[in-house]
């Protein structure tokens, strides 16, 4: 996304923002409630439309002006409410309005459980609860199954809002397990959390932004912690990161 510009009633939200992501690579997007990096996201996947800059996607510009035009071009969103229709089960949410039909115009429900158990023995091998409704599982398991909707049509980039907000211990790590693997499969991810351990824990790499505009960026090896606080709060950048143009001046 290069130069990426949006107003709302005359007030900037995302000024000439410029943020890159590479393919099996996670970057967490960070800054407080109202830094722009939400809306920033929202312009990737459609939601909002940008009144300026480009996105270009395997090196091509892309035309994203609305939802269907980033699933084409392989952008999926998982918010943090992950949107599923608790009173079916794994196979018919993966397949929520891409149902598979038998000849006859019925649903093939067969030909759908057996792509679910195919995409989540790749996904989460351990999941075995493909009968029930997803109201009856646990937090980790419903991420499972809305990551799984999104990579089963050829998801390349992924966008991940708060993935692991209320989740315990144990489904934070299998929701880490769960990013692992798809970095494994080459899928470029956008992380969003205000867990600075999770960040660590995860990404590659963060982008931080401050007041519509990105502070600075870089490799979570080169930057403590308390560094990319301080990006956050103060919008300082320490010296293991890439100025942006929103970064305090000295």
């Amino acid at each position: 996304m290069r130069d990426i510009s949006i107003s709302f009633g005359g007030i900037h939200a995302v000024e000439k923002a410029s943020v890159n992501l590479w393919p099996g690579e996670v970057v967490a997007l960070l800054g407080h409630n109202g830094a722009g990096k939400s809306t920033l996201i929202k312009i990737l996947s459609g939601a909002y439309k940008r009144d300026s800059g480009e996105i270009f996607v395997r090196g091509e510009p892309a035309r994203i002006d609305n939802p269907r035009d980033a699933k084409a071009a392989g952008i999926e969103t998982i918010y943090q409410t992950l949107a599923l229709a608790d009173n079916v089960d794994a196979a018919a949410n993966l397949f929520l309005g891409r149902e598979i039909l038998t000849p006859f115009g019925t649903l093939d429900d067969a030909a759908m459980e057996a792509e679910a158990r195919k995409v989540m023995g790749r996904l989460n091998p351990n999941f075995r609860r493909f009968k029930e409704p997803v109201k009856a599982l646990s937090g980790g398991q419903r991420q499972s199954v809305a990551i799984a909707r999104a990579i089963l049509f050829d998801a390349k980039i992924l966008i991940m809002d708060e993935p692991t907000a209320a989740l315990g211990p144990q489904e934070t790590r299998q929701v880490g397990d769960l990013v692992k693997e798809l970095k494994r499969e080459g899928i470029g991810i956008f992380l969003i959390s205000h867990d600075i351990h999770d960040v660590f824990d995860l990404a590659d790499r963060v982008i931080v932004m401050k007041n519509g505009q990105v502070v600075g960026e870089a490799l979570t090896s080169d930057v403590t912690k308390d560094e990319v606080l301080g990006m956050i709060i103060l919008g300082k950048c320490p010296p293991g990161a890439k100025p942006g143009s929103g970064a305090a001046r000295a």
